[in-house]
């Protein structure tokens, strides 16, 4: 199969990429809703509505921010300024809505924790993106570093590059079913779950960073891996209490 790989259905060509996005909202949320409808919810429905508002604005806010953050000496002509509005990265979307949840939560009262039931389903959204990044080839920079190793695939320009978006669905299998043996295993607090997963990805996606080619560095770090060290910087604390084996119940 050559990558960018095209879709055409009914004589149109499919943006893949954007097929299999919309198609991973969806079937997370509908994870979502199967997960919560077998558990029981410390958080009612209003509440959890306004959450899920909040995490969607932060999201949507977080995502393009982040995105911008990239290159953010980038032409601003009208051309650019359209590309820039539509260019977005899951990272900013998770911390974001984390922000998001965390206002929302404040707004309306809210104390209990509210993540947990999102990872799995958050996971499977991210590992359906990734299928839409890998097929897009080069015309999604979700791309490696030309290479020289065994790994190097040609993702639509002629050059061996590192397979990121592989790498990613690797990891994400793994960390689904690492998180699920942990959930079954051990009596965690509400909402470690969640924090486990964000430093768990967050972690992943600092070190898959070196093999991208950035073309925008702070203090010798691209934006995403900034993003990451202020995650971990957020969740200092629990990143405290698991070195002391304070996390479980």
């Amino acid at each position: 199969m050559d990558l960018p790989f095209n879709l055409e259905l009914f004589g149109f060509n499919v943006n893949i990429h954007l097929l299999l996005e919309y198609l991973a909202f969806f079937i997370a949320y509908r994870y979502y809703v199967f997960l919560r409808k077998r558990s029981t919810d410390v958080i009612n429905s209003n509440n959890r509505l306004s959450i899920i508002l909040g995490a969607a604005l932060g999201a949507l806010f977080g995502s393009r921010l982040v995105g911008f953050l990239e290159n953010p000496l980038i032409d601003l002509s009208a051309s650019n300024l359209i590309q820039l509005f539509n260019t977005k990265t899951i990272m900013g979307g998770l911390f974001g809505g984390l922000l998001g949840v965390e206002l929302a939560k404040k707004i309306i009262g809210e104390k209990q924790s509210s993540g947990d039931l999102f990872v799995f389903p958050i996971i499977l959204g991210i590992f359906i993106g990734r299928i839409g990044c890998f097929l897009s080839g080069i015309d999604e920079f979700t791309y490696g570093k030309v290479t020289a190793s065994a790994f190097g695939m040609d993702l639509g320009d002629g050059l061996l590059r590192h397979p990121t978006s592989l790498y990613e669905l690797v990891f994400l299998t793994i960390l689904f079913i690492a998180l699920k043996t942990i959930h079954k295993t051990f009596r965690l607090k509400n909402g470690d779950l969640f924090k486990l997963f964000m430093l768990s990805y967050f972690g992943f996606r600092f070190c898959i960073e070196f093999l991208k080619p950035n073309v925008f560095y702070t203090f010798g770090l691209s934006s995403i891996q900034i993003l990451c060290v202020i995650c971990w910087m957020f969740y200092s604390k629990f990143i405290a209490s698991l070195l002391l084996g304070k996390h479980a119940r």
